[in-house]
């Protein structure tokens, strides 16, 4: 037993197991070692997958000042509106919007615009829409005296006169007599530049059941004397030249802002 115990305790065979022993464990740290590198070569793809390479970008060609890829339709679109919104904007009377027309406040709503007036124990009311108003089957206005002559087109809204006096109100729908109608009316006595489509008369505020008659089946003798009842309130040709002239105005500066803002959202600005 003792002679077995200092064989193993020799020298030689301390060596001999302090080799083995150190193989052993360079064995383990070497797997471990490649297990680790194998890790960190299966998650390199994933890392990298997190990467994000950005590709140089320019201005965009179409001139809307930012660093973004349009498709054809989008550039082909902006192109455009930079040109007609210059050449509009080069057709612009005043790029002011008045606040009074011939004593009548102003009051605009987007598209719709109100027009008021106090005289006495009655407000006057001149309401409409510049939305489609102006008319392809009016004759354009032309410059003869220009190199160019350029085509005027004006907003001819129908519009709505309320006379309200307390809580009740006598209401007219009127629109401006377009050039076809004009040249029906040659033979006419009239001179007036808009007619009476429908009278109303009602307490408190406009119901869909209240009755209206249509100014195509008054007798005629009373749609005169309603033409000259609208005009001693103040509604005359002169003031609904300068109405149309103040609708034309804020049409074109509206149509200019919708094109402005249609460029703006094409280009992503």
């Amino acid at each position: 037993m003792n002679g077995l115990v200092k064989n193993i305790l020799k020298p030689s065979s301390l060596r001999c197991f302090s080799n083995l022993l150190h193989q052993n464990v360079g064995n383990g740290t070497a797997k471990r070692q490649f297990a680790r590198t194998l890790w960190h070569m299966c998650n390199r793809s994933d890392l990298s997958s997190n990467l994000q390479l950005s590709s140089p970008s320019t201005m965009c060609s179409c001139g809307c000042g930012i660093m973004r890829a349009h498709t054809k339709a989008e550039k082909e679109l902006v192109e455009f509106l930079n040109e007609e919104i210059a050449a509009e904007k080069k057709l612009q009377k005043s790029k002011n919007i008045p606040t009074e027309v011939s004593g009548f406040k102003v009051k605009l709503d987007g598209s719709e615009v109100s027009l008021s007036k106090v005289v006495g124990d009655e407000t006057i009311e001149i309401n409409f829409n510049v939305n489609h108003s102006v008319d392809s089957d009016t004759e354009p206005e032309i410059n003869q005296n220009a190199d160019k002559p350029e085509v005027e087109l004006r907003s001819k809204p129908t519009f709505e006169v309320d006379i309200k006096r307390g809580d009740r109100t006598l209401g007219f729908t009127c629109s401006f007599i377009s050039h076809n109608q004009e040249q029906q009316q040659d033979d006419a006595y009239t001179d007036d530049i808009f007619g009476i489509d429908e009278v109303t008369f009602y307490d408190g505020e406009w119901k869909d059941s209240n009755y209206a008659v249509s100014g195509e089946v008054l007798d005629g003798y009373l749609y005169d004397l309603l033409m000259n009842l609208l005009e001693e309130k103040g509604i005359t040709n002169e003031l609904m030249e300068k109405v149309s002239d103040f609708a034309t105005i804020y049409e074109h500066s509206s149509y200019i802002h919708m094109l402005e803002s249609v460029q703006k959202f094409t280009a992503g600005k």
